[in-house]
């Protein structure tokens, strides 16, 4: 027969007091914490109604800290008097910045910019030497790469011996402003005449009779479009916006080397650079250390390239190293000379 069971007081041991005591502490900690996190998004709300503009404010001011002062006009916008150039340079009643200027007057202005050649601040700085490097810049519209690609070359050590040259493929009076305003070397500016901003409709801009990008072959036979015949090596056709980089690629390098009074008779070196570039200080000397060495391991190497397109690089290892290679296109174009 089964005994009836009896419940037994246990004697009191402070465990159960011990674990509504620990309840209590969580149950505080967890309050506490909600509160922290309410009171952190209040703060976070009642910052953000200022507006981007204080962020903006924040990051314009720390960029500015890390330049020298003497180089802040670079990185701010000016407004430019409506009938005289930077540099002493005279811009006539009808030729100043406009603004909202129509293709036309654009082409006026870029015919009369390539007509005149002129050498912004040879004066101070003298002619250009052979021994001079001339450094060409590919520029189209993002100013603000541009900004910080000009403190950089404004702090490259022997940078007033260069002469500096803007190849321009979209007109703009605030890029014009910038460029014009430098004033530690000698400045040129030359002009594409063919490009998407002054033929909008047109070859070699986007003509409407164009074969789609992607469009086949056979399709495009059919349709009678523009260039239906040669596609390029991937089956696809030209697209103006990406063909332009390469004909104002080559349109200033013919430019420099056979036309430009100035730089067509130079045998120094020349370095090619894009807006979204930035150059250390020392990138003069190490082109010409670069030179030096290619005369000594390898003369038939008849180009320099001063950047890589790596992610990664052991800098601690190969910081007093050349390399010999093969020129690859997508690899060495890079601040080349």
């Amino acid at each position: 027969m089964r005994g009836r069971r009896i419940p037994i007081a246990l004697p009191n041991t402070g465990a159960l007091s011990r674990r509504r005591h620990t309840l209590y502490i969580r149950s505080a900690i967890i309050i506490f914490i909600l509160f922290a996190f309410l009171q952190f998004h209040v703060i976070n709300y009642d910052s953000s109604d200022s507006g981007p503009a204080d962020t903006t404010n924040y990051s314009t001011a720390a960029i500015l800290h890390m330049v020298p002062p003497v180089f802040h006009k670079y990185l701010t916008s000016k407004t430019r008097n409506a009938t005289h150039g930077q540099n002493g340079t005279h811009v006539g009643p009808n030729e100043g910045s406009q603004r909202s200027a129509n293709i036309s007057e654009i082409l006026r202005m870029i015919h009369r910019y390539n007509e005149l050649q002129s050498v912004l601040n040879e004066d101070i700085f003298g002619p250009l030497q052979n021994d001079s490097v001339i450094i060409v810049v590919q520029v189209h519209k993002r100013i603000t790469y541009l900004r910080h690609l000009i403190v950089s070359l404004a702090q490259a050590k022997d940078i007033s011996r260069t002469l500096l040259v803007f190849s321009h493929d979209h007109f703009d009076d605030d890029i014009n402003d910038l460029v014009q305003s430098i004033d530690f070397c000698k400045v040129m500016q030359i002009f594409y005449p063919f490009s998407i901003q002054t033929h909008p409709s047109e070859f070699p801009g986007a003509d409407p009779g164009d074969c789609p990008r992607d469009i086949k072959k056979e399709q495009a036979l059919l349709r009678k479009c523009n260039n239906a015949l040669h596609p390029d090596l991937y089956g696809h056709y030209r697209e103006a916006k990406f063909t332009q980089t390469k004909h104002h690629w080559w349109w200033k390098a013919n430019r420099v080397f056979d036309q430009l009074e100035v730089t067509k008779y130079h045998t120094g070196l020349v370095v090619f650079l894009e807006e979204d570039h930035y150059v250390a200080e020392d990138f003069l000397y190490i082109l010409e250390l670069m030179q030096q060495k290619s005369n000594e391991l390898c003369q038939k190497c008849n180009i320099l390239s001063l950047g890589t397109y790596l992610k990664t690089f052991n800098y601690y290892t190969y910081n007093k190293k050349v390399e010999v290679t093969p020129w690859v296109s997508s690899k060495h174009n890079m601040g080349m000379a």
